[in-house]
């Protein structure tokens, strides 16, 4: 009995330190994930306008959300890890929607800008075959 109740609490044990260290990159994984999946959404060129909005728009409320529990993660403070040091060394890729309210640019040509395009050049460019 003594073995069996030792062997439970070893396995509960394990599976809580698992639980814990997969919680320590959690939030940046979680705030990348949903940038990446707001930038497909913006880019596909499959969706109407109007899915594409609305789309984007719920994206970002859950970005803005997922930015915060990144910036205010006591977890995350004093890691070393390449993750974060990249996350916080690029804010404005990073932390996407802040920076962009930050700069009263909309998502879009904040991250455009980022990448050294603008609105202008995207729309003056063409398509064709490499």
């Amino acid at each position: 009995m003594k073995s069996m109740t030792k062997t439970i609490s070893a396995i509960a044990f394990a599976a809580a330190a698992t639980v814990g260290a997969n919680a320590m990159a959690g939030s940046v994984a979680n705030m990348e994930r949903e940038r990446a999946i707001m930038l497909q959404t913006m880019l596909d060129p499959n969706m109407t306008q109007e899915e594409r909005h609305s789309k984007a728009t719920l994206s970002q409320k859950r970005l803005i959300d997922l930015e915060r529990i990144v910036l205010r993660d006591k977890i995350l403070i004093g890691r070393n890890t390449p993750v974060v040091k990249r996350v916080f060394a690029d804010y404005d890729t990073s932390f996407l929607i802040h920076a962009a309210a930050e700069k009263n640019l909309s998502v879009t040509d904040h991250w455009f800008e980022q990448l050294g395009l603008s609105s202008k050049s995207l729309l003056a460019a063409s398509r064709r075959r490499r």
